[in-house]
């Protein structure tokens, strides 16, 4: 098990996650080209025990899939720091770097109507990392969350119009944060890290309207963490103590929709609501006198709107596009260095080729405008005023691979 983790933890490493707050919505290579649209009611292959796991009942046979996004986010900020007696430093350079994130599914049948599968995936993550002597150190310099989710899901089809689906989550969290710490003559540094299980499930119906037409709902339930980890500074001896932070992991419900036009083209849609009013503050727990470090989010819940379209070349090809709009949890007023993101667009294209009778390949890459992101973040004299803005980017580029048994 732990070779899993550390082999999964590795790749999964996103400067900031690309949907809402820092969740990950990169959980299959097939729908990136769609731009996420109609993910719970596509059914296409086997990722969808992610994302709405009665769409197993419309696959047939064994099936294997193996996807790797990479990613490479752009994250710059320009702006000032309201003296706080220390040197004042650079802009901190580019926040973004390249990432890679796994996702494993597996689906078997059991019988005619009742199916079974594994995904193994992501669904949370966060990494942006500053040049250690910038001028908002004292706000941050590391913030990291991986995440690793072992998905076991059963399908059921109750009649030719409704399918059922339904798994459990077992969700391994790892956290890191590090910042400056002003001491007056002198500056160190702290760094805290944390790790946690968390346990929820997920559900999901899908409704075959017409022969050529399905809707689905689907939801994935919050997973509590409580992270426990150490408090380590060279140079503040009190900061070198136990640590705990707890956390919720938002739940979603999601609405989708996909058609078959005609022989050549499909369209899909999907609205995603995320309950990200749960994250009210950041407070780590220090096990000794040490007060309790809180920082304010006030996080608000989130809507992701996507449309896409399929366009069947020939029988072996078949051409992708989709548009998404995806709204930020984090308001000007809340917002921090440690997750600067704001509003997203995004544009994507994809294909997916025939590769022979049992195999194919996936190829989807999404191009996300960032609305620029401002600050104004007060932390105490000691650490400064951080008033400035954010521009930012994103490209993301999918590969998948497809095996029927």
């Amino acid at each position: 098990m732990k070779k899993i983790l550390l082999s999964f933890a590795i790749f999964t490493t996103p400067l900031a996650a690309q949907a809402a707050g820092f969740a990950l919505i990169e959980q299959s290579g097939s729908g990136m080209g769609n731009a996420y649209a109609g993910g719970g009611a596509v059914a296409e292959d086997a990722s969808t025990i992610f994302f709405n796991p009665a769409g197993m009942t419309y696959i047939q046979g064994t099936q294997l899939v193996n996807a790797l996004h990479l990613i490479k986010p752009n994250a710059e900020f320009s702006g000032t720091l309201t003296p706080n007696g220390r040197p004042v430093g650079g802009d901190g350079s580019n926040a973004g770097d390249l990432a890679f994130v796994p996702n494993l599914y597996f689906k078997m049948d059991l019988n005619d109507a009742v199916k079974l599968g594994v995904g193994i995936n992501a669904p949370f993550g966060l990494k942006t990392e500053y040049d250690p002597t910038w001028l908002g150190r004292f706000h941050a310099i590391k913030s990291e969350v991986k995440t690793v989710n072992f998905n076991p899901a059963v399908a059921f089809k109750v009649n030719d119009q409704l399918s059922l689906g339904a798994g459990l989550s077992a969700m391994w969290a790892q956290a890191t944060l590090s910042r400056a710490v002003n001491l007056g003559p002198a500056e160190t540094t702290v760094n805290v890290t944390g790790t946690d299980w968390g346990f929820g499930y997920n559900l999901g119906a899908i409704y075959q309207a017409t022969a050529d037409t399905r809707m689905s709902i689907a939801y994935r339930s919050k997973v509590n963490q409580t992270l426990e980890g150490t408090s380590r500074s060279p140079l503040a001896a009190p900061l070198n103590t136990d640590v705990t932070a707890k956390v919720a992991l938002p739940e979603t419900f999601s609405v989708s929709a996909f058609s078959r036009l005609n022989d050549q083209f499909d369209l899909m849609g999907d609205v995603t609501w995320t309950h990200w009013s749960r994250f009210k503050e950041l407070r780590i727990d220090f096990a000794n006198a040490v007060p309790d470090s809180v920082t304010p989010e006030n996080w608000s819940n989130t809507l992701r709107y996507s449309v896409g379209a399929n366009y069947h070349y020939s029988d072996a090809l078949k051409l992708r596009a989709g548009l998404a709009f995806d709204e930020e949890a984090i308001s000007d007023q809340f917002r921090t260095a440690r997750i600067p993101g704001n509003d997203r667009k995004w544009v994507s294209l994809g294909a997916n080729w025939k590769v022979t009778p049992h195999s194919s390949v996936d190829v989807g890459y999404s191009h996300l405008f960032i609305n620029k992101a401002s600050i104004n973040k007060n932390e105490g004299a000691a650490n400064g005023t951080l008033t400035g803005s954010y521009d930012g980017s994103v490209n993301i580029l999918s590969l998948q691979y497809t095996h029927n048994f």
